[in-house]
């Protein structure tokens, strides 16, 4: 089944700048290449798969959280590994803008990783805007979903936006529109918007990104689903802000429930549910299809992961390769 996104007027006018947009990223994305470190250090990629196995087998929750970590790096100004720069005197870092702040996770990981692929390298070989594009998919694999080709041969920022990431990063209150002009602003389609979405099949969300959608949308909200979170999540903000609730029903497994629930008004982010309303709309669509072909929303996630991770990427003598992913070589 193919859905096309020119069947809405809003979708083709999304899809002539996605477009645009893809275009102007070609010459730098093509520049990536998956064999990128076959020569440099072939050691690198079973290092990094190693890690990330033995990180999600001690908290399969950390697959999410690498796999978000890549999302937020690439929303940002390309995928460049400036999500993980902490604060200097001469920039305000993006761990605490307000989409990432007590949210993404998996510093240490990265630091591990980064770590032993050094090692192994012997030296300062592979970016850490690579590491995290690499470990995002070791992670999707190691909880069941689609492997897929990492292009690799990004270099690292050499500074950070707060600024950028608060504008940048869609909300979980977005509507559809919103949703599908964020994503056609990096160059997305509406199908990667609800492909990369599934990605929701895995992990948690904390009670501040749902609470406004247990108390204020209940009619688009399962009943049973409402009851139970509303005992972890209470109406008053401050109350419970940081207890988690599974984002399907089978948060440590790649599948399609997700899309399932979402049939069902289980959807627990309003930014979720904005996918399905029941009608004939092409993300409606292509909710259904996720749902019944597994394997279809395993195909489609694989290469909207990869249109992702090839967002404006730094390449050639653009930036540089970090020796320690949290700060530039010369600090």
């Amino acid at each position: 089944m193919v859905v096309s996104i020119l069947t809405h007027p809003f979708m083709a006018a999304a899809a002539c700048v996605a477009v645009a947009l893809a275009l102007l990223a070609t010459t730098s994305s093509a520049q990536l290449d998956p064999h990128f470190y076959d020569k440099a250090c072939p050691a690198a990629l079973p290092t990094i798969k190693r890690l990330v196995e033995e990180a999600v087998a001690a908290e399969p929750r950390m697959g999410a959280s690498l796999l978000r970590l890549h999302f937020h790096d690439c929303f940002v100004n390309g995928c460049d590994g400036s999500i993980l720069l902490d604060d200097t005197p001469f920039f305000t870092g993006e761990t605490m803008a307000a989409p990432n702040a007590n949210s993404v996770r998996g510093f240490d990981v990265i630091d591990r990783i980064k770590g032993a692929v050094n090692a192994a390298c012997r030296g300062n070989v592979v970016s850490c805007a690579d590491v995290v594009a690499i470990a995002a998919r070791d992670s999707v694999v190691a909880l069941g979903g689609p492997s897929y080709d990492v292009p690799l041969g990004r270099r690292d920022a050499r500074t950070a936006s707060q600024a950028a990431a608060n504008s940048s990063i869609p909300a979980p209150t977005f509507g559809i529109d919103r949703l599908a002009s964020n994503f056609a602003s990096h160059g997305l389609s509406l199908q990667d918007l609800v492909a990369l979405s599934g990605a929701h099949t895995l992990g948690f969300s904390r009670c501040t990104n749902f609470r406004d959608r247990l108390y204020n949308e209940t009619a688009t909200l399962d009943g049973s689903l409402a009851a139970s979170l509303r005992a972890a999540c209470p109406r008053a903000a401050g109350t419970g802000d940081d207890s988690l609730a599974p984002l399907d029903p089978t948060p440590a497994r790649f599948d399609a429930a997700y899309f399932a629930s979402l049939l069902r008004n289980r959807g627990v982010l309003h930014s979720d549910q904005q996918l399905f309303a029941g009608g004939p709309g092409v993300a409606d669509a292509l909710v259904r299809l996720y749902a019944a072909d597994t394997d279809a929303f395993r195909r489609d996630f694989a290469d909207a992961m990869v249109r992702m991770g090839s967002l404006s990427p730094l390449t050639g003598s653009n930036g540089e390769i970090r020796y320690n992913c949290r700060k530039v070589n010369y600090s």
